[in-house]
C-alpha cells in the first residue's frame, strides 16, 4: 500500500468516531426535544420565524410626531427619540439631516448641553457645507458658553466657550450667528478678566503686591475692551504706590483719566496719587503707556 493511499485511510478512519459522536448528539437532542414540551417542529418553527415587531414607519410622519413632541408636549426625550428614529430608518433622507440638527436643538433647549454638542458636531461633520452647518456650529459654542462658570473657579471652560464662537466667526463670518458669537466672546473675555483681578486683589491683600501687579498686567494687556480695564488701572496705582515705584503709579493714574476721564476708580487713583504729593503724570516709555498706544487709546 501507497504512503499516499495510507494517509487518506488513516484520515477517513480518523472521521468516523467524531462522525458517531455527532450522531449520538443528534439522536439525544431528538430524544430530547419532546420532554422538553416542545415539538422538533415547534422548536424550528421558533428558530426560523421572523421579528415582525419592527415596523418602518415614513420619516415624515416620525419628523412630525418629533416636532409635536418637541413644541406641544415639552418632551424633549421622546422628541430626540422620534429624531433619532428618522436618522435610524431613513439615513440618507434630507428630513434624517433635518432631524439631526433638531436633536442637537432640542437638547440645547433642555439644557442636555453634552447631547447638543454630540448632535450638532455630527452635523457639522457630515453636512459642513449645509446652510445649517453655521448654526449648528453655533449650538456647539453656545452649549460651551452656557456653562460657563462663576469667577470663583476655574476657567477652562470659558477657555473653551471663546474658542469655540470664534470657530463660529471664522467659520461663517458673513452668516447671522457670527455676531451673537462676538458679543459672546466679550462676554467670555469679561469673564476672564473678571477672575484675574479676583486673584489679584487676593494678592493685594496678601500684600503680595509683585503678584497681584503681575494680574492687573493681564487685564491691561489682553482685555483691555472689558469692563475691568478700569478697575485694573486704579490697582496698579495702588500697587505701585504701595511698593515705592510712583513713576508706574502716576502713569497708570494719567491712562486711566485720559480714557476714562468719568470713571469712579480715576477719582480714586487721582486721590491716591495726590495723597502722595504727587500728580498723575504719563511716562511714555512705561508698559502701561505703550500698552494703550498699540490699541489706540493712549494720550
Amino acid at each position: 500500500m501507497s504512503a499516499q493511499r495510507m494517509t487518506r485511510e488513516s484520515f477517513t478512519a480518523s472521521l468516523v468516531p467524531s462522525a458517531r459522536r455527532l450522531l449520538q448528539a443528534t439522536a439525544f437532542l431528538a430524544l430530547a426535544l419532546p420532554l422538553g414540551g416542545c415539538g422538533a417542529g415547534e422548536l424550528w418553527d421558533k428558530f426560523t420565524a421572523k421579528d415582525d415587531t419592527f415596523v418602518e414607519e415614513p420619516a415624515d410622519k416620525l419628523y412630525n410626531e418629533g416636532l409635536y413632541l418637541m413644541n406641544e408636549k415639552k418632551d424633549i426625550k421622546a422628541a430626540n427619540k422620534k429624531f433619532e428614529e428618522v436618522d435610524r430608518q431613513h439615513p440618507y433622507s434630507d428630513l434624517a439631516r433635518k432631524s439631526l440638527l433638531m436633536s442637537a436643538y432640542a437638547s440645547y433647549q433642555a439644557g442636555d448641553y453634552d447631547s447638543c454638542i454630540g448632535s450638532a458636531s455630527r452635523y457639522v461633520t457630515l453636512h459642513p457645507g449645509s446652510p445649517d452647518a453655521a448654526y449648528a456650529q453655533y449650538l456647539i459654542a453656545a452649549s460651551h458658553y452656557d456653562q460657563i462658570p462663576d469667577i470663583s473657579r476655574d476657567q477652562s471652560r470659558t477657555e473653551k466657550a471663546i474658542a469655540s464662537l470664534e470657530e463660529v466667526v471664522r467659520k461663517y463670518p458673513n452668516s447671522e450667528y457670527a455676531t451673537s458669537a462676538k458679543a459672546k466672546i466679550e462676554g467670555g473675555r469679561d469673564q476672564l478678566a473678571g477672575k484675574e483681578m479676583a486673584v489679584g486683589r487676593y494678592y493685594a491683600q496678601k500684600r503680595d503686591f509683585t503678584a497681584a501687579i503681575n494680574r492687573y498686567k493681564t487685564v491691561v494687556t489682553q482685555y483691555q475692551t472689558t469692563r475691568h480695564v478700569e478697575e485694573a488701572l486704579y490697582r496698579l496705582t495702588e500697587a505701585y504706590m504701595a511698593i515705592g515705584i510712583v513713576g508706574e503709579a502716576q502713569t497708570a493714574a494719567a491712562v486711566l483719566g485720559h480714557n476714562f476721564p468719568d470713571s469712579r476708580w480715576y477719582k480714586d487713583a487721582y486721590n491716591l496719587v495726590k495723597s502722595g504729593g504727587l500728580e498723575p503724570s504719563e511716562n511714555q516709555g512705561s508698559w502701561i503707556s505703550r500698552t494703550f498706544k498699540k490699541m489706540g487709546l493712549g494720550g
